[in-house]
This record gives C-alpha cells, structure tokens and sequence, in this order.
C-alpha cells in the first residue's frame, strides 16, 4: 500500500510549512467567487460551512440532506445568516451534476465518505471531506486513488493541521531539543459522555429518506441509536471515539513521529463504562502501535474526565530530555531531570486563540485559487491516519496482534484482512482502490 510505507513523512518538519497563516494564504492570485454545495448539513457540516462563509471570495449556494426536517431548519437558518434562500437537494448526485458548484463539503456519517469522495472527484469538484476520511482501508484506497486520477483539491477535516500552536509544538518535536523520543500518546478521556440505552426499532420518521442514509450500509429497521449523531457508535457506519477523536488526536501523534505503516498493532478493551450500552464500539480502549524504534499509543475511556498529564484530550511526546504535551489550548513541555540537574529548559504554558476551523476552510479556497498550494490536510495524510486509527479497532475486533504487509496490501491475521474491504449493499459498488 504505496500510501503506508514505514515512517512516511506527513507533512513539513517546520511550523511555516505545516501551517500557513491565513494571512499568508490570502495573497492567492485572485479569481472568481467560488460556489460551494454542503452535503450533510446537521453537524459539522453547518459548523464547515460557517467556518467557508467566512473567506473571502465564497458564496454556499445548495444545502443537501437525506432529511427534510434538517433541510426545513437549516433553510431558515441559511436565509437568516445570508440573506439567501439556499437551493434545497435531496441526493447528493444532483449536486454533483450542478456546473455552477466548484466545491463541495462532505459532512455524512463516515460510510459514505468514500463514495461521494469519489464520485465529487469524478465530477470535477474540490471538496472540504469530513475526517475520518473513510469506514475502511480499502474505502481509504479508493478515496486517495481517485484523487490521484482526477487531480483534485481535496482538504480533509483534520483541522488541527491549521492550528498554529498545534505547529509551533510538532515544530519543536521536530527540532530533537526533546532528545530520542520514544513514545508517543494520545488519548480521549469524555466525562460526558451519556449511556446508549436501547431502545426498540422505529417506524422511518417523516420526511426521512432511510434507504439513502445507509446507502452501501447493510439494511436494517429504522432504530433512533443508529441515526444522526450517535450513528458512530455502531461499525456499518463508523469507527466509534477511535476514529472520531483519534483521527484528530493520532493524527498529531503521527505528524511528530514522522510515522506511517506500524510493524504491528495490539488492542484491548470493551464496554467497561457501560456494560448495557447499546453501541458496539468500545466506550474504553486502548491501541498501542509498535514501529521498532519508537511507539505511539492510543487509549479513550468513556465517563472518565481525568486524563494524563491532567488533560482530557491531549498528545504527549515523551522524550529521554523531556515530555511536550499539547491540546487544542495549549502546549508546554516538562524537563527531565539528572540528579538535581534539568535536561532541558522548561518551556511554559503556551496558550492559544488560533481559529483552526476557519483557517483550515481558507486554506482550501486558497488551494482551489493556487494550484500551487497544498492543502494544509491532504488525502494522502488523511489516509495514512485513518488507516493507522482502523488498524487499532482492527486489532481489538479480532483480539488479536496484527502486522500490516505493505506490499500484498494485507494482514498476517485471516479475520482481520476479513475487515479490510467492505461489502457495499447492491446497487452501490465500492470504488476501484487503483
């Protein structure tokens, strides 16, 4: 898998090439207004298109959802905002057929993102996709694959990659002051998060087109656990808090380790916080990925808010001089000491007022204006991380050790390469991975 070979450099060692300013990006050679159609408008999607409305030079002129009650309410909300009705679609695919759109924003629950990916590339548009970028390796495959073809602009919402402070703190990982760092880790600790009770299967609601939600997912009855927000809970359609705060949590993990394909993952875990949960993802886990050299680690756990280093959702690069820890506030780094004497020069809290979000959305614009610019999340990291994230829900799936071979594109463990690819649900076909 060309995308995963060991210790792939993800992006730029240096702060001024892993994030851009927004100042800086704005000196773009100027070009006509860009149009932008949002497919998923209830969540991040309407927090994406806010973060567009923002830039310059942007006008979101189609909403597109599978639900008329989101349409009706986000309708209004776009009229109050703009001063615009929005032209309303109900298939994504009538979007896509649109000449006059140049980008779209993919905010669908995570298996669908390959699909609209592909299909957004065939027709010629850029596109903001939602992380994680796809349910699957082979999805992951086909979305870079597509890409590729087509030479699309394409930003994943791995935000964080935007982030100034996120930049200056990879930076100083990457100068070596920490000394050989030999671990790395992340981790997710959501006090808040509530118990999935089961509930029983439900008429479809009005106004909701259920077969298109689920699309290439298996069918099944309506159940309200399994809809909106929550459907990340459940494998047909996500990867649970490993895939969703991991992307953005590893994919920092992985940008400071210059890290791609692991030798082998390890999982544990289970419903140790909600035992009657009705979710099938883990509400605790913990993923440790093993690279010879170094290891980077992964754990989240459900209705627990103490995290490590007394932060709940954080990376720690633990070097033989010292540890950097970083969140979406700040960053600071503890020395290490020899005897009474410190390694290293403790740095202080470094906080932050930095809007990631909307940098990220400039960003692309910016990439759709200049060819010559990246995007500050390309595909090809995106999928480096998602993969690497779906490798940990792999290993604890099957409970097993497994080690990735690159280059048959396979697992050494049967029932994981059983989790590879995915079977799409007739008529939709997973796309061609090459």
């Amino acid at each position: 898998m060309q995308d995963l070979s060991r210790r792939t450099l993800l992006g730029a060692s240096t702060a001024a090439a892993f994030a851009a300013t927004y100042a800086g990006r704005a000196k773009a050679a100027p070009s006509d207004t860009v149009r932008v159609g949002v497919i998923g408008v209830k969540g991040m999607g309407w927090a994406n298109m806010k973060a567009h409305l923002e830039v310059p030079g942007v006008e979101v002129v189609t909403l597109c959802d599978i639900d008329d009650n989101v349409l009706a309410t986000r309708g209004t909300e776009f009229q109050t905002l703009t001063g615009k009705a929005p032209r309303i679609e109900r298939d994504y695919r009538r979007l896509l057929d649109d000449k006059d759109i140049d980008s779209v924003i993919i905010a669908t629950p995570d298996h669908w993102h390959c699909l609209m990916t592909v299909d957004a590339c065939s027709a010629g548009k850029a596109m903001y996709v939602e992380k994680p970028l796809g349910n699957s390796i082979a999805e992951c495959q086909a979305m870079v694959a597509a890409k590729q073809r087509h030479n699309s602009v394409v930003q994943v919402g791995q935000w964080q990659r935007s982030n100034q402070h996120w930049a200056d703190a990879i930076a100083f990982v990457h100068s070596g002051k920490l000394g050989r760092v030999r671990m790395a880790k992340a981790w997710a600790y959501l006090p808040n998060a509530p118990l999935l009770a089961a509930r029983p299967d439900e008429p479809v609601p009005a106004g909701v087109n259920y077969d298109m939600w689920l699309g290439p997912a298996p069918k099944r009855p309506f159940n309200p656990n399994r809809f909106h927000y929550t459907f990340r809970w459940f494998w047909d359609y996500g990867g649970g808090t490993m895939t969703d705060w991991g992307v953005h949590l590893m994919d920092m993990a992985i940008l400071g380790m210059k890290a791609g394909a692991p030798k082998s993952v390890m999982s544990a875990g289970g419903m140790y916080a909600f035992p009657t949960s009705a979710a099938e993802t883990p509400d605790t886990q913990t993923a440790f990925f093993d690279y010879g050299d170094f290891s980077i680690q992964w754990e989240h756990s459900l209705a627990i808010g103490n995290g490590l280093y007394g932060r709940q959702t954080a990376v720690a690069f633990i070097g033989e001089n010292g540890t950097l820890v970083v969140d979406r506030g700040n960053w600071t780094v503890i020395p290490e000491k020899s005897g009474e004497t410190f390694k290293m020069t403790e740095v202080p809290i470094t906080p932050v007022s930095d809007k990631g979000l909307s940098k990220h959305a400039a960003n692309l614009i910016a990439c759709i204006k200049d060819r010559s610019l990246k995007p500050n999340c390309t595909i090809e990291e995106a999928s480096n991380t998602a993969i690497i994230c779906q490798m940990g829900n792999i290993a604890h799936r099957t409970g097993s050790k497994i080690t990735w071979d690159a280059a048959k594109n396979r697992f050494d463990v049967a029932q994981a390469n059983k989790l590879v690819t995915p079977t799409y649900r007739a008529p939709w076909k997973l796309p061609a991975r090459a």
